[in-house]
């Protein structure tokens, strides 16, 4: 698998990414740090524990993460969870399936990159 076809399965930004970070090598360098931020599991965590400022802190993390490098299916979930917990509101109904958004987006994504290094 290319970085392009990596980034077209995960429905990411290929050329956004490549016209910020020049280089696949530099783009490979940078995705495969994402295998080892903890951004989504804390959000995960304080969820279950119903810490609304840390899951804010993680899913802001999360989403910039996704925006530095393109990744704009995960960008777009992660926002919506950081958006929707900013200000520390409640846990509510809706925190679920936005969770199993961000859930999907991140497996996908994930996938994605360790596939992407498995192949270098």
């Amino acid at each position: 698998m290319t970085v392009k076809e990596c980034y077209e399965t995960m429905g990411a930004d290929y050329d956004g990414v490549v016209s910020r970070l020049r280089t696949d090598e530099r783009v490979r360098k940078f995705l495969l740090k994402v295998l080892n931020d903890k951004s989504y599991e804390l959000l995960c965590t304080s969820l279950k524990e119903r810490n609304m400022d840390e899951a804010f802190r993680a899913a802001h993390t999360l989403k910039g993460v996704c925006q530095n490098l393109s990744l704009d299916r995960l960008y777009m979930s992660s926002n919506e969870m950081a958006e929707r917990l900013r200000g520390g509101r409640e846990y509510g109904d809706d925190i679920e399936p936005m969770l199993e958004r961000v859930e999907e987006d991140y497996m996908l994504t994930i996938s994605c990159i360790q596939q992407l290094a498995q192949e270098m």
